[in-house]
């Protein structure tokens, strides 16, 4: 498992011995690796409104975080593969999440830099908003297909009291005439004696002999019987004192039903298909606006706590789980001159989210990216 850090230091003269000190102890060590995290120059305002933007950009974030799961989510299911063959599919701009996060360059073509901060955190909050919006009423669409087509199989393939007997009857089992008529009747196992003994009596109407077991399983068995249309009121009523049960039974209904679930299905792969490929579509489109704006949040905090003019670097640590708690005492010792009141012990945002993870208060900038989403390697 592993961790990733995206941090953010000053530029001044101790920080940035901090920073070689950092990188000369976890290349000697291999505690982390570690690579430049970019962010463009953006328009930093007036702080009045940096200090709105830095409470909407965290609303937003678990906004985000949100939809990310629940796309992740939908993407197993409508998938039906494991996590692993989901996170193959699972891709940022065509590469995979992990190389998107840590090769990541800012896409000024969608968020243009020259756009206020509060601007770019519209266009995100727009894009976020819509792709949950949309992703609520396709899951819709989906389930309920999907509901439908289960609700129909588990009767034609339930107990013997409710599945299909299409692949048990056959049109010849059947005498269907002016004057006769065939039912079939569920008898448990127990009762199979009962039943060869009785059923004859159960009507004055019933043709003699006229029993055949068409199907047995673990439950029971179907038996088809023979008797006179007139009787059928009364050989059922008897046959249900006698804990026997009359299935209804038509080929025309049965018919229909196969119909109905083979119609159900087609619709489930074509409404599936169309799910997929909106979703890799969606998915990448949202994780990309993600990490955009854990950049925004990045590059906010960075002027919120070290001032202006904008001097910070960013970086992103990546780390065995094992090893991250030396990493972030490491990060701790190196870093306190910044501010040595911080403790470890604030927690802004906390979550199970796959891929997903909480932001933690240190004297530095520092993102926790839980990465469980990100491994697929």
């Amino acid at each position: 498992m592993t961790d990733l850090l995206l941090i953010s230091v000053p530029l001044d003269k101790t920080s940035l011995t901090s920073v070689e000190k950092l990188k000369h102890t976890i290349a000697k060590t291999n505690l982390a690796s570690c690579c430049k995290f970019s962010i463009p120059e953006l328009k930093v305002g007036i702080l009045d409104s940096l200090l709105s933007v830095s409470d909407d950009l965290s609303k937003l974030d678990t906004l985000t975080e949100s939809v990310i799961k629940k796309m992740y989510q939908c993407m197993r299911e409508v998938m039906e593969q494991s996590s692993d063959k989901v996170l193959e599919k699972a891709l940022a701009n065509g590469v995979d999440l992990m190389s998107y996060v840590t090769k990541f360059q800012w896409d000024k073509a969608k968020y243009p830099t020259a756009l206020p901060l509060s601007s770019l955190a519209d266009i995100i909050n727009k894009e976020v908003s819509q792709m949950e919006t949309e992703l609520k009423s396709r899951a819709a669409t989906y389930n309920s297909v999907k509901t439908s087509l289960q609700s129909l199989e588990h009767k034609l393939q339930g107990t013997l009291q409710t599945r299909s007997l299409n692949d048990i009857v056959r049109k010849e089992d059947l005498v269907v005439s002016e004057y006769l008529t065939t039912l079939l009747v569920i008898v448990t196992r127990g009762s199979y004696l009962q039943w060869e003994r009785t059923y004859e009596t159960l009507s004055q109407f019933v043709v003699p002999r006229s029993s055949r077991k068409l199907y047995e399983d673990g439950e029971g068995g179907v038996f088809s019987v023979t008797l006179f249309k007139r009787a059928v009121c009364e050989f059922k009523a008897k046959a249900q004192e006698s804990k026997f049960t009359v299935r209804e039974y038509s080929f025309d209904l049965e018919e229909k039903r196969h119909q109905e679930m083979k119609e159900l299905s087609v619709n489930k792969k074509e409404q599936n298909g169309i799910f997929v490929r909106w979703l890799k579509v969606n998915f990448s489109e949202v994780f990309v606006a993600w990490i955009h704006l854990k950049a925004l949040r990045v590059f906010v905090e960075s002027v919120l706590r070290y001032g202006l003019p904008v001097n910070y670097q960013a970086l992103l640590l990546q780390t065995d789980r094992k090893r991250s708690k030396k990493l972030r005492e490491k990060l701790s010792s190196l870093f306190m001159h910044l501010d040595p009141t911080a403790t470890a012990s604030k927690t802004d945002v906390s979550s199970d989210i796959p891929g997903l993870g909480q932001q933690e208060y240190f004297s530095y900038i520092c993102f926790h990216v839980n990465t469980n989403l990100l491994e697929i390697s």
